[in-house]
C-alpha cells in the first residue's frame, strides 16, 4: 500500500506470469538498471500532425524533457543510492543503476526469481510500483525490474520450403513486386533484433551467391549482446540453441535487405526482449535517425504481460520515429487471428497495430498449371507449431482507436469492440516457397510475416533514394490512405490486391478474417508494385 513516502505509479501492474513460478529470493546487493520513463510535453494523436517531418533538434526543442525535470528525479533517487547513467532529453528516457536492495526501497516492486519453461530464471514482479511522492507526475514508468519476455518470434526450426516453387532470391523478389532500379545510396535502415546474433561471412556468401555488392553492415549492441557466430558456439549448450535459432530471424532480416540493398548503411540492433528492451531499442534507433526500421518481433496488444504504462512509452518512441519520417516496419505476426492467446476472441500484434507503425502481413505462391496465384498465408493450423503451420495475423486493434486517416470500412470480429487501427496495412510474401537463406554457412529456406517486414523495408528505402531529397523523410502509412493524382487512395494505386484466403487460427479462436477486393485486415491494400509506388509517392 502507498505510505506518507510513495504514491502508486499509474500504469505499472504487471500481472502474474502464467507460464512461471517463484523458484526464490534475489540478492540484494545485486546491481542492475532500469529505464525510466519521463513526462515532457504532450505528443501528437495519430490525427495530429500527420505528414510533419521534424528534425532530430526541432523534435528535442518541441516534445523533449525538460532538464529541471530530470535533475530533480535524479536527486530524489540518489537518496535511494541510485545512480543516473544516461539521460535522453529527446525521448524523456533515464538510464537508473543501483543495487536491487535500492531499487525496492525507491520503486517497491517485490522483485523475485521467477522460472518458466519457455524463458528459464529471469528477474520478475506482480502488481503496481510505488514511486517517491515528489515524483509524482515527472515519472510515468519504470521498466527493467521484470525481465519477462515480451517480443516472440516464431516457434520452432528454419522450415523447408514444401513448394514446387523454388525459394526467392534477390533478383526473383526484384521482379516479383516490381523493385524500381536501384541499390538503395544514401539511405540509412535500421533492424531490430532481440536475441541471437550476426554473422558477417553469410551476408557476404549471400551476397556473393546471387552476385550483389556486400553492404556496409553495422551490429550494435543496445540491451544485449551483438553475438558472432563463435561466441554463440562458446557459450553453455542451455544458451547455445536458443540463440543460434534466434540468430535465423535476425540472418534472414539482414540478408533479405542486404540483398536489394547494396548500397545503404544498415543498423542491426540487439536489445533484451523485455519491455526495457523495446524502449531502449528505439531510443537508439531514434538518435540514429534512419529513413526506416525493419521490426520482425512483437506480441498480442493485450498480452496480460504488458503493463499500460510500457505499452504507452513503446508507443511514444513510435509517435517520436513517425514526426522523424522514420517508418517503423512490424510484421503482423505469425499465428492468425488468435496471435498465441486461447481465449476464444481475435487478437492482433504490438506493436504493428500502432498508428505509428506500418503493420506488414503476409501471403503466399500457389502454383495451378504454368499459372503462379498470389494469396492469403496460411498453413493448417493457421498458426506456428513446431510442426510447422502459421498465417499472416490481422484484425482490428482493441487498444488504439482507428485514426482519421484510415478511412476503411472493416469491423471487429470481437463483441463490443472499439472502432479499432485496422492491420495490416500491406503484405508481401511470407508462406511458401519462402526466401533462399545462407545461415551458419548453410542455405536454407525460411519466411513468415519475419521476412515479409525486411522486404518492405528494403523497398521503403529503395524508394526513397530515387524520391527529391525533401520526398524521402516521410513516414508511409497515412500515405498509403491519401488519395493520389490519379484520385485513388495511394496503396490501392501502388498494390496488387489478394483477394484470396483468411488468417484462422485453430483451435482457436476458429474464426478469423477474410481477404476481398479492396483493402481487408489479412493482407491490408495487398502486395506492392515498387515502380507505381515510387511514382506515386513522387507525385503527393
Amino acid at each position: 500500500m502507498p505510505s506518507k513516502t510513495h504514491v502508486l505509479l499509474p500504469g505499472s501492474r504487471r500481472a502474474q506470469d502464467p507460464t512461471a513460478v517463484k523458484t526464490g529470493k534475489l540478492d540484494p546487493k545485486q546491481r542492475i538498471d532500469v529505464t525510466i520513463d519521463l513526462a515532457g510535453p504532450k505528443l501528437p494523436g495519430p490525427n495530429e500532425e500527420v505528414g510533419t517531418t521534424l528534425t532530430s533538434d526541432q523534435f528535442q526543442e518541441k516534445y523533449g524533457t525538460k532538464k529541471a525535470d530530470a535533475d530533480k528525479v535524479a536527486r530524489s533517487l540518489k537518496k535511494f543510492g541510485l545512480r543516473v547513467d544516461e539521460f535522453l532529453p529527446a525521448t524523456g528516457s533515464m538510464r537508473v543503476s543501483g543495487t536491487i536492495a535500492a531499487m525496492e526501497a525507491a520503486f517497491k516492486p517485490g522483485l523475485v526469481l521467477m522460472r518458466s519453461a519457455g524463458q528459464g530464471d529471469y528477474r520478475g514482479r506482480v502488481g503496481s510500483l510505488q514511486i517517491p511522492i515528489e515524483l509524482k507526475g515527472l515519472v510515468k514508468s519504470v521498466l527493467g525490474l521484470d525481465e519477462r519476455r515480451m517480443a516472440k518470434r516464431k516457434v520452432g526450426k528454419a522450415a523447408k520450403s514444401p513448394s514446387a516453387l523454388s525459394p526467392l532470391a534477390p533478383a526473383d523478389i526484384e521482379a516479383r513486386y516490381n523493385f524500381p532500379p536501384g541499390d538503395c545510396a544514401g539511405q540509412k535502415i535500421a533492424v531490430a533484433e532481440f536475441g541471437g546474433g550476426y554473422f558477417a561471412s553469410d551476408v557476404t556468401a549471400y551476397c556473393t551467391k546471387f552476385q550483389r555488392p556486400v553492404p556496409q553492415v553495422q551490429a550494435i549492441a543496445v540491451d544485449a549482446p551483438a553475438y558472432t557466430l563463435a561466441q554463440i558456439l562458446a557459450l553453455p549448450p542451455s544458451q547455445r540453441g536458443d540463440q543460434l535459432d534466434a540468430s535465423i530471424e535476425v540472418m534472414m532480416d539482414v540478408e533479405i535487405v542486404a540483398g536489394l540493398c547494396a548500397g545503404a548503411d544498415i543498423s542491426v540492433y540487439f536489445s533484451t526482449f523485455d519491455q526495457q528492451g523495446w524502449v531502449d531499442l528505439l531510443d537508439k534507433v531514434i538518435a540514429a535517425r534512419p529513413s526506416v526500421l525493419s521490426v520482425s518481433w512483437g506480441s498480442a496488444e493485450d498480452d496480460p504481460g504488458w503493463s499500460a504504462s510500457a505499452l504507452t512509452a513503446i508507443d511514444n518512441r513510435l509517435i517520436a520515429a513517425r514526426l522523424m519520417g522514420i517508418t517503423v516496419c512490424v510484421s503482423s505476426g505469425d499465428d492468425g487471428s488468435g496471435d498465441q492467446i486461447d481465449d476464444g476472441k481475435v487478437h492482433v500484434d504490438f506493436p504493428s497495430c500502432s498508428p505509428n507503425a506500418l503493420g506488414v502481413g503476409g501471403t503466399m505462391l500457389k502454383k495451378s498449371g504454368a499459372s503462379v496465384k498470389e494469396v492469403t498465408w496460411w498453413d493448417a493450423p493457421g498458426r506456428r507449431t513446431n510442426k510447422g503451420g502459421g498465417s499472416t495475423g490481422g484484425g482490428v486493434s482493441t487498444v488504439f482507436p482507428r485514426p482519421a486517416w484510415q478511412n476503411v470500412k472493416v469491423k471487429s470480429l470481437n463483441a463490443k469492440a472499439i472502432d479499432g487501427r485496422v492491420v495490416p496495412d500491406v503484405a508481401a510474401l511470407a508462406g511458401e516457397p519462402m526466401y533462399e537463406l545462407i545461415v551458419a554457412g548453410q542455405s536454407q529456406a525460411n519466411g513468415g510475416t519475419s521476412a515479409s517486414t525486411p522486404l518492405w523495408a528494403a523497398l521503403i528505402a529503395r524508394v526513397n533514394s530515387l524520391l527529391p531529397p525533401a520526398k524521402q523523410q516521410r513516414f508511409l502509412t497515412p500515405l498509403l490512405y491519401q488519395n493520389g493524382t490519379g484520385g485513388q487512395p495511394i496503396g490501392k494505386a501502388s498494390s496488387r490486391d489478394v483477394t484470396t484466403g483468411n488468417n484462422v487460427s485453430n483451435p482457436q479462436p476458429g474464426k478469423g478474417y477474410k481477404a476481398g477486393p479492396g483493402f481487408d485486415a489479412v493482407t491490408g491494400w495487398g502486395v506492392p508494385d515498387g515502380a507505381k509506388l515510387l511514382a506515386a509517392l513522387a507525385a503527393v
